[in-house]
C-alpha cells in the first residue's frame, strides 16, 4: 500500500470548462491528507476519489485567484456539517487571512472544529513540519504575491539485517540506536560497524508543486532534484506572448524547468480553456524532458 501519493482534484484555470475542475491536488502522506489549493467543485471530487474528510488538516494555498481557492468557504461548510473535530490550518497570505475569516464567520459560524490560519509570505520558508515531512515555499512570478510547495520527508532510518543482529546478540534496547547509523559495542569493546548490521534507509520523498508562474530559469536550482514535479503548463509554445502576458508558462517551459532541476517526473497541468486536445501538452514537454505525465481529474500517482 503507498505511503505518498498524489491525487489531482482539478487541472483546469480560470476560465471554466466541462472538460476539468479549478485546481486543486491532495498529497496523502502515510494517511494524513494534505490539500493543494481549493477551486470550485474541489470538495465533490474529493468524495467522488473516496478521500476522507476526517483526515484532511492543512490546506495550503498557492495564491488567492479565484480558481485555486473558492472552493474553500463549501468545504468549510461540508466540514462543520460531518461534525469534523480537532482543527484544520489554512496556509495562506494576509489578504486570504482576512477575507476568508470574514466568509466562514458569516455562513459556518458554528463550527465543531477550529479553523487556525498559517500567514504566509512570498518568500523561501519552513511553514510546516511534522514528524515525517516538511514544507517550505518558493517564490513564483504571476500577477499577485504566489508561492509553490516543496513536501519532503524527513530521513528514514536503516533497516535492520535480522540475521546479523541475532548472530552479533545486539540487545533489543540498542535497536533504535542501530537503526540511527550508529555501530554497536559488545562487552568487550569490539566495535560493529553498522554497515553490517543494517541497509541503507529507504530514500525520502520530495514533491514539487508549482502553480501559477512566468517561465522562471533560475527556479530550477530552488526545486532541486525532486522525485515528482508538478509544474503550471497553461499554454503551448506558439501562444508564449499570452503566457509572458499573463504570467504563466508553456509546457515546454515546465519542462525545462523539470530537466534543469534533476527531477524524475513531471506532471502537467492548469489547462487554458482554450485547447481542446490536452495531450499537446505532454507531446510539447515531452520532446524536452521524456518523462512527462498528462494530468487529469482522478489521476493517483505513488510516489513510493
Amino acid at each position: 500500500m503507498s505511503t505518498f501519493s498524489l491525487h489531482t482534484l482539478g487541472c483546469g484555470s480560470a476560465k471554466p470548462s466541462l472538460r476539468h475542475n479549478p485546481s486543486s491536488t491532495v498529497l496523502n502522506i502515510r494517511e494524513k491528507l494534505f490539500m493543494i489549493d481549493c477551486g470550485e467543485g474541489t470538495q465533490l471530487e474529493f468524495q467522488r476519489q473516496r478521500l476522507k474528510f476526517s483526515r484532511l488538516n492543512n490546506i495550503f494555498l498557492t495564491h488567492l485567484h479565484g480558481d485555486h481557492c473558492l472552493g474553500l468557504p463549501g468545504l468549510i461548510s461540508t466540514l462543520a456539517l460531518l461534525n469534523k473535530g480537532g482543527c484544520l490550518t489554512i496556509h495562506t497570505f494576509k489578504p486570504g487571512v482576512k477575507i476568508f475569516k470574514k466568509i466562514f464567520n458569516y455562513f459556518c459560524q458554528d463550527r465543531p472544529y477550529e479553523v487556525i490560519f498559517n500567514e504566509i509570505e512570498p518568500e523561501e520558508a519552513l511553514i510546516y513540519e511534522d514528524n515525517s515531512i516538511t514544507v517550505r515555499t518558493v517564490p513564483l512570478n504571476h500577477r499577485l504575491p504566489d508561492v509553490g510547495f516543496i513536501f519532503e520527508e524527513k530521513p528514514k532510518q536503516r533497516h535492520i539485517i535480522r540475521e546479523m543482529v541475532d548472530f552479533y546478540k545486539v540487545p533489543i534496547a540498542q535497536l533504535s540506536s542501530i537503526k540511527g547509523g550508529n555501530p554497536f559495542i559488545r562487552e568487550d569493546g569490539t566495535i560493529i560497524p553498522n554497515e553490517i548490521l543494517t541497509r541503507p534507509a529507504t530514500p525520502s520523498i520530495r514533491y514539487a508543486h508549482i502553480s501559477d508562474t512566468a517561465y522562471m530559469p533560475y527556479l530550477a536550482e530552488k526545486i532541486g532534484a525532486v522525485d515528482l514535479l508538478y509544474h503550471e503548463t497553461t499554454y503551448l509554445n506558439e501562444h508564449l506572448a499570452d503566457a509572458v502576458q499573463r504570467g504563466h508558462s508553456t509546457a515546454a517551459q515546465a519542462a525545462m524547468t523539470a530537466r534543469d532541476a534533476g527531477a524524475k517526473q513531471l506532471l502537467t497541468g492548469h489547462y487554458s480553456s482554450r485547447y481542446k486536445d490536452e495531450s499537446l501538452f505532454v507531446k510539447e514537454a515531452r520532446e524536452i524532458f521524456e518523462n512527462s505525465i498528462l494530468n487529469k481529474e482522478g489521476l493517483k500517482i505513488a510516489l513510493d
